[in-house]
């Protein structure tokens, strides 16, 4: 009888064992998992601003990281609270900066902080006061002043915060204008002119090129003699500090990425239809880079 007891106890003690072997390796492999998920975290945590051409580059970079297997969320802000964000490691990108004039204090501010990138992705863009192009008298920054009443001494302006809505601020003083910057967002701005132009009525605005509203309104720049808004503006993109090593290959497909008139003018397009039609931006980005793949891949190459 002792003897099937002390067979019995030992078989039981075999059986526990085994048992606590496979709970152990459960966990282990759970263990395993987990940490694999956490390691191949790839979620991207990218800025964007509601700006026409911001909206379509951002989305057309949600449809391109995804189809490589990323996620990417969207961050709305304005461009100060991106810049902090960078600066914080709370985002991981900003896909556009505006060198070497309209983002020009944000770079002095943060140039230890963020990497800026020294690649433009967009090398002609132009930044200035836009009016209609009837009001035939009204073509410099200095006819501004005599012509105060007309535009009850206002610039209809966009997001506070932006680096062009600074450099307005700037130019309103370097010219001694009579005027108030008004600010607001883009699409007001936008809704703003075109109403004004509805009604041939006069409005001064700051607005830039890559801009669709240009095919759609008829509108000009105005003279700079001071030269307040710079030349030419070239398109880069900023990062936190990190994001090269935590994600190489998105890191050197930014670098790549190059765009011209006829490109970023297509994207903006298929974007805006979409909006127009109700859906969703990305739709009109995926249907741009289902188009443009040859130009896609040249980005995506090594």
């Amino acid at each position: 009888m002792s003897f099937r007891r002390g067979i019995l106890f030992v078989v039981t003690l075999l059986i526990i064992g085994v048992l606590a072997a496979c709970g152990n390796g459960d966990a282990e492999d759970a263990s395993s998992e987990s940490a694999a998920a956490e390691s191949t975290d790839e979620t991207i945590d990218m800025g964007q601003i509601s700006w026409a051409e911001n909206i379509a580059v951002t989305n057309m970079w949600k449809v391109i990281l995804e189809e490589e297997g990323y996620d990417v969320e969207f961050h709305l802000l304005d461009m100060g609270t991106q810049m902090a964000a960078l600066a914080n490691d709370e985002l991981d990108v900003n896909l556009e900066f505006w060198l070497p004039v309209q983002d020009k204090n944000y770079f002095e501010k943060y140039e230890e902080e963020i990497d800026f990138s020294e690649e433009v992705w967009y090398d002609n863009a132009k930044v200035g006061l836009v009016v209609p192009a009837y009001m035939e008298d009204i073509n410099s920054i200095e006819d501004l002043n005599e012509n105060k009443e007309l535009f009850e001494s206002r610039i209809t302006g966009f997001d506070p915060g932006a680096g062009t809505m600074d450099t307005t601020e700037d130019m309103i003083a370097e010219y001694e204008l009579d005027f108030e910057l008004i600010p607001s967002s883009e699409p007001a701005m936008l809704t703003a002119i075109e109403e004004a132009i509805r009604a041939e009525e006069p409005i001064v605005a700051p607005l830039w090129n890559p801009h669709r509203v240009f095919s759609e309104m008829d509108l000009k720049y105005l003279d700079d003699p001071k030269n307040m808004f710079g030349e030419t503006e070239k398109i880069h993109h900023a990062k936190r500090l990190g994001f090269a090593d935590d994600y190489p290959e998105v890191d050197q497909w930014l670098k790549n990425w190059k765009m011209d008139d006829d490109s970023i003018g297509a994207l903006m397009s298929y974007v805006a239809e979409a909006e127009e039609a109700g859906e969703d931006p990305i739709v009109g980005a995926e249907k741009w880079v289902d188009e443009n793949q040859d130009l896609v891949n040249e980005w995506l190459s090594e």
